[in-house]
């Protein structure tokens, strides 16, 4: 089915209660934040959400009550294959279907393991894709756990001809790259959506179609406002481009913890507790505190900034 998918996607973080189970409330209220700050697609049951930390019985629970929190507010699209057979691969995502999203992201590095070859690729996906519904509307993720494997020019091609995907999570972190992807893709419903921050003002003008970077749960918004109003205010997108490009430069200190720790703090939920980082980021990541505050400063100083513009 070809539908596509792009615009500012917040790649979801999972909300847990203190003995460790899926926070719904404090699901709905991210949902509810996502949905104020300007995000148009939701990506839940991803890297981000904790996906490999999770049952497959927590992630179709997870992707159930992302899509019951969105109320069809905004298209929900899912992930949450881990396994590395094609048969268990498509039992998990035979499950994901169950979840009423909208559309089901397919990660390239659960095809051919291992293996480089896009003959033995094309040829696991294949196996895949014949016992998905035809109607079903898919995606692709360069996942980078546990590695990434961005897809080759050949693959990227036979995917878009196939007519069934709508989005490519692109991690290549590579400018060339994404403004050759989206020439390889002109004419087809696949749409590239970048995940780099130091390069999604580049990624944008070369016709990226959004972004769908970590840094969506903290101020998509700021995202939006690049993606829609840039180029037509290029000295403050300059400012917010170095801006955006530094702040995420703290993924590496706890995240997706550090998420949650930002989100603790505005009152989006109560919990930081992390399957994925399990220790104390704030003891081990020395001034993480007085980081996240300039985080903040800075993120509302360029709202004001953006508003600014609206005004005059």
């Amino acid at each position: 089915m070809s539908r596509s998918f792009s615009g500012i996607i917040p790649v979801m973080i999972t909300p847990f209660t203190a003995d460790g189970q899926i926070d719904e409330p404090g699901l709905k209220s991210l949902v509810d934040w996502y949905v104020d700050h300007g995000a148009d697609v939701l990506f839940g049951v991803c890297q981000s959400s904790e996906m490999q930390f999770l049952s497959l019985e927590e992630r179709v629970a997870l992707g159930k009550a992302t899509v019951k929190a969105s109320a069809g507010r905004l298209p929900v699209i899912v992930s949450g294959h881990v396994s590395d057979t094609p048969d268990a691969q498509a039992d998990e995502l035979q499950a994901m279907v169950e979840t009423g999203a909208d559309g089901i992201v397919l990660v390239t590095n659960r095809f051919a393991v291992g293996n480089d070859d896009s003959a033995a690729w094309i040829r696991d996906l294949d196996t895949l894709l014949a016992r998905l519904p035809e109607d079903l509307p898919l995606g692709l993720y360069e996942c980078p756990a546990p590695y990434r494997r961005l897809l080759s020019d050949e693959e990227l091609q036979y995917c878009a001809r196939t007519g069934r995907f709508g989005v490519l999570k692109d991690v290549s972190c590579d400018l060339p790259t994404v403004e050759r992807r989206v020439k390889l893709v002109e004419g087809t419903p696949l749409q590239i959506v970048n995940a780099n921050a130091a390069i999604a003002a580049g990624a944008m003008r070369a016709g990226a179609r959004g972004f769908s970077g970590v840094f969506t749960n903290f101020h998509p918004d700021l995202y939006k406002w690049l993606l829609e109003h840039g180029a037509d205010h290029p000295e403050l997108a300059a400012d917010l481009t170095v801006f955006l490009a530094l702040a995420a430069q703290t993924e590496p200190m706890g995240y997706p913890k550090l998420a949650k720790l930002y989100h603790q703090r505005l009152g989006t939920f109560a919990e930081t507790l992390s399957r994925t980082v399990p220790f104390d980021i704030e003891e081990k990541f020395w001034a993480l505190t007085a980081t996240l505050e300039h985080i903040e400063h800075g993120t509302e100083t360029f709202r004001a900034r953006i508003a600014a513009t609206r005004a005059s």
